[in-house]
């Protein structure tokens, strides 16, 4: 008996071994860095996932160019060590049928590089490099960008150890997905504008770790642009982030719901927007989020939070949705150092009058900046409200309202919020207070310290 057992195990592992590496030179890929591999790259794809599933093999040491091509259920785009999937300079070389991008006024980012629509468990892994080649000469204004991937209406997707360098638009964009996997990645994208590196909207079960992102926009993105498909159960954890823009983005395309999102131990650095940049303008809830054990160098506002209306997605009406709600957020042990940048620099939170920011926790803070604020800075009263006039048809920025009256953290429009062990140190001097709250209701100030000294709640300035 345990013979016929020991010969059924060797007989299974036989068949799990048979056929499960599609290499795609068997598949008439020259691999020589010039020639257009798609058509083989893509009857690899194909024979994998009629046969049940396997990896498609991208080999070591050679460098393999393509057009779009179309991933499959149970399919592993595998990237041996030293290999380059690289996307075609020539944008006939992508196709049209790769559904969109999200965003209204940037159909010229509709293509894509790797597609996949309605397919279950696939990965792309390995350690090799997939390189969008997206430089500018390429792909620009007139010739339009493609996204390097874009997957929809997927689930149980694994995206490992891999290099994503220089898209020539978003890295990824991830619509309508489940069950999603991104570990020990790294993105380079600065090769061209918009340079996006995780987007996910209306996706569930979203795990992303250990990764690196160097990105010419937003790092990671999570978005709504269904009603019926919120952005929710999202984990970010030990990920380093440095931007052109902002490294983790919560919002804009906001017409569904996003809850249930967590960020910790991640490090920011010489970002130029923003750390957590997280607006809800598109007539969804957000809730329920909490941001714990960051460290963040040079980026001008570690926090900058809106709630106001702006339409951003492609397929939003024309008229704007009501505001709903948004609430419940937990910023817990930052260290934020901003020495080295101008007096711009502070944690801002924005609602709009009669619909304020609700519930919201801030504690165990460590802030440095430059300095630098004037006393006609600290009086100034109206600062601009993100009202649809201001927008002007765009988005919710920090230039539309300019330097703040407080060099620490500005609150407006807040309805419950606690601060608590919030030390802010200047290099220089600020005549501006460190802490300003504007139509704030039900706030709990425990201990806020400026420069060593201890800052009593009534000396906390409130408007």
């Amino acid at each position: 008996m345990k013979i016929w057992s020991i010969l059924i195990v060797f007989l299974h592992l036989g068949i799990a071994l048979q056929a499960k590496d599609y290499h795609v030179e068997d598949y008439g890929a020259l691999a020589d860095g010039s020639t257009r591999d798609t058509p083989a790259v893509q009857a690899a794809i194909d024979a994998c996932t009629a046969a049940g599933g396997g990896r498609v093999v991208i080999p070591g040491g050679k460098t393999v160019v393509i057009g779009t091509i179309y991933l499959k259920d149970h399919v592993t785009l595998y990237l041996e060590n030293g290999s380059i999937l690289k996307g075609s300079p020539d944008i006939a070389d992508y196709a049209t049928d790769t559904h969109k991008n999200m965003y209204k006024n940037e159909p010229h980012m509709d293509r894509c590089l790797i597609f996949a629509k309605n397919a279950y468990s696939f990965a792309i892994e390995g350690h090799g490099t997939i390189d969008g080649n997206g430089h500018t000469r390429f792909f620009n204004g007139k010739t339009g960008r493609p996204m390097m991937m874009r997957f929809i209406n997927c689930r149980n997707i694994h995206l490992k150890d891999v290099n994503l360098i220089n898209p020539a638009a978003w890295t990824s964009a991830w619509l309508y997905c489940d069950d999603i996997v991104v570990e020990g990645i790294r993105i380079y994208s600065r090769s061209n504008h918009n340079g996006d590196g995780l987007d996910f909207d209306g996706c569930t079960d979203v795990r992303v770790s250990n990764s690196s992102f160097d990105t010419s926009d937003d790092s990671i993105c999570l978005q709504a642009s269904r009603t019926d498909k919120p952005c929710k159960n999202v984990v970010v954890t030990n990920c380093t982030f440095t931007s052109k823009w902002a490294g983790l983005r919560i919002g804009l395309l906001s017409r569904g719901n996003f809850e249930s999102v967590t960020v910790s131990n991640c490090t920011f650095r010489d970002i130029q927007d923003s750390g957590l940049k997280i607006q809800m303008n598109e007539g969804g809830e957000m809730k329920n989020m909490v941001f714990s054990n960051l460290v963040m160098k040079n980026v001008p506002r570690p926090v900058f939070m809106t709630f106001a209306q702006q339409r951003a997605c492609v397929d939003a009406p024309k008229e704007m949705y009501p505001m709903k709600a948004m609430h419940s957020f937990i910023f817990d042990k930052i260290i934020a150092d901003n020495r080295e940048l101008d007096k711009n620099s502070a944690f801002f939170i924005t609602g709009m009058p009669e619909h304020p920011i609700e519930n919201i926790s801030i504690s165990n803070v460590l802030f440095t900046v430059s300095g630098g604020g004037t006393k006609e800075e600290a009086d100034q009263q109206g600062l601009p409200e993100y009202t649809l006039d201001v927008l002007d048809g765009w988005w919710p920025e920090f230039r539309l309202v300019g330097t703040l009256p407080a060099y620490g953290l500005y609150l407006r429009h807040v309805d419950g919020v606690k601060i608590d062990n919030f030390e802010v140190i200047t290099e220089d001097t600020d005549q501006r207070p460190p802490v300003v709250l504007e139509d704030v209701e039900n706030a709990f100030l425990g201990t806020v310290l400026a420069n060593y000294s201890l800052i009593k709640p009534k000396k906390i300035v409130k408007r």
